[in-house]
């Protein structure tokens, strides 16, 4: 059994996703939900709530591994400037555990769990629920993180299968 963190990384309010996957590649949720960074103060109080949430997350549930969202291009060059540094402070809080740290992009994400890269966030909440037999709307953020620790356990399978480390059966990259 291998527990897989999945991150979706946010200035306001960052996704976490846990799930187990057993050896034939069944994903079990075992935990989900928002980290809420709102209400801190400024942004880098914020950050501090967001190290120290992921920090407690990794000592309480022990993932082995862990996926997080790469960033996207935004419209507004803030935005991207903030959920960049939202992103930064979730992987120093990552490797500061020594855990494996494995990255994609929304559209794989989307391609992994939905089939589709252009797929509508409903859709993959939807389908997020269905492959882990989650009753209930799902929250967004937690919906995301849960889906890329979805996508994580489809690689490191690939993977499996074709012999190879979870990073060379993704994609030339």
């Amino acid at each position: 059994m291998t527990r897989i963190l999945g991150i979706d990384p946010g200035s306001q309010r960052t996704g976490i996703g846990i799930i187990d996957v057993d050896a034939a590649g069944k994903a079990r949720s075992v935990y989900h939900a928002p980290l809420v960074l709102l209400g801190e103060g400024d942004f880098p109080r914020r950050m501090k709530r967001l190290v120290s949430g992921l920090n407690e997350i990794i000592e309480t549930w022990q993932p082995q591994e862990v996926a997080m969202e790469k960033v996207f291009v935004s419209r507004n060059p803030d935005s991207a400037l903030k959920l960049g540094q939202a992103r930064g402070a979730a992987m120093a809080a990552v490797v500061m555990h020594d855990l494996p740290l494995h990255e994609y992009a929304a559209r794989e994400v989307k391609l992994a769990v939905v089939g589709g890269g252009g797929a509508e966030k409903q859709q993959v909440q939807h389908m997020v629920a269905m492959m882990l037999g989650l009753a209930g709307k799902l929250q967004a953020d937690a919906a995301d993180a849960l889906a890329v620790a979805i996508t994580h356990a489809h690689v490191r399978a690939t993977a499996a299968r074709l012999g190879v480390d979870a990073r060379q059966a993704w994609g030339r990259k």
